[in-house]
């Protein structure tokens, strides 16, 4: 799979934010501050996580297609990443 530009700022922008709740942790700043500020980076990777899969879905179908294979499974498979990741 090719990973573009967009998915890796998406990480990037998570890692950001991540260093910011470790510097919010060191500064002991308010628990409830941090723990919006985790439920963000946790919103923010599912939304990328599904980015990913739903990419990787269309490009399989699109090549299982031109292969003339059966497509179920392939969305099978994609459905169980991402009910995991959950």
């Amino acid at each position: 799979m090719n990973y573009n530009d967009q998915m890796k700022n998406r990480i990037k922008r998570i890692e950001g934010q991540l260093r910011g709740i470790l510097k919010m942790m060191e500064e002991g700043k308010d628990c409830k501050d941090v723990i919006t500020q985790l439920s963000a980076s946790r919103s923010a990777i599912d939304r990328t996580i599904g980015v990913i899969v739903s990419s990787n879905l269309v490009e399989c179908v699109r090549n299982a297609e031109q292969a003339g294979e059966n497509t179920e499974e392939l969305v099978k498979e994609a459905v169980n990443l991402l009910v995991k990741s959950r």
